[in-house]
């Protein structure tokens, strides 16, 4: 089963923030959001769900250090990326 990504503006906006600080990841960051797409339970992408004020969310790992947090919502076979950024940004 495969997923549809939906970017919002603002993390169109997060994004475009994040690749211009970090261009050397730029093809590593497509190569998650479309590992993403395709199987978002892959196990490279480490998918796991959030806890405390970000409850309700979960987070996928571009490398080790930079992560994508995101809205997963299965019903609708739908995956909404929140924020992306390193570690502490994002949590």
């Amino acid at each position: 089963m495969s997923f549809r990504l939906v970017f919002t503006q603002q993390y169109e906006r997060r994004a475009a923030r994040f690749i211009k600080r970090h261009p050397e990841l730029r093809q590593q960051y497509q190569k998650t959001l479309e590992l993403l797409e395709a199987n978002p339970f892959h196990p490279s992408l480490r998918l796991h769900p959030l806890k405390g004020r970000l409850a309700g969310l979960h987070s996928v790992s571009i490398n080790l250090s930079y992560r994508i947090t995101l809205e997963l919502l299965i019903e609708n076979d739908r995956i909404v990326p929140v924020n992306v950024g390193d570690h502490d940004a994002v949590y």
